[in-house]
């Protein structure tokens, strides 16, 4: 047996003991949720027809604006007021998945995530 307790030849992972290990994975831990709580209080913008939609989401995906001006709201074409909006929605949430990815994607473990 080791001096250090445990089985002998497991001094540790590729040279690093248990210890280090679970203090390194303490830290990584820490980083992703002060990554996360960065994210969350973002916000990202999005436009749709030329600026006559536009919205603002935050990083929590939460919709905080919408803005339309007026000459886009056509009664008699409410369907591509609906249109626009979609896709203004769409896209600023696509801008919060790929901000997720980069800040996120570092810390990706394979068999962890």
């Amino acid at each position: 047996m080791s001096k250090r307790g445990g089985f002998p030849g497991m001094g540790g992972f590729g040279g690093m003991n248990i210890n280090q290990l679970m203090k390194e994975a303490k830290k990584m831990q820490a980083d992703m949720e002060k990554s996360q709580e960065e994210l969350a209080v973002k916000e990202f913008d999005a436009s749709a027809g030329g600026g006559a939609i536009e919205v603002k989401v935050t990083g929590e995906k939460l919709i905080k604006e919408i803005k339309i001006k007026p000459e886009v709201v056509d009664p008699d074409d409410v369907e591509m007021l609906q249109d626009l909006i979609l896709t203004c929605v769409n896209e600023a949430m696509k801008k919060v998945d790929s901000a997720q990815a980069a800040s996120l994607g570092k810390y990706n473990i394979s068999g962890l995530m």
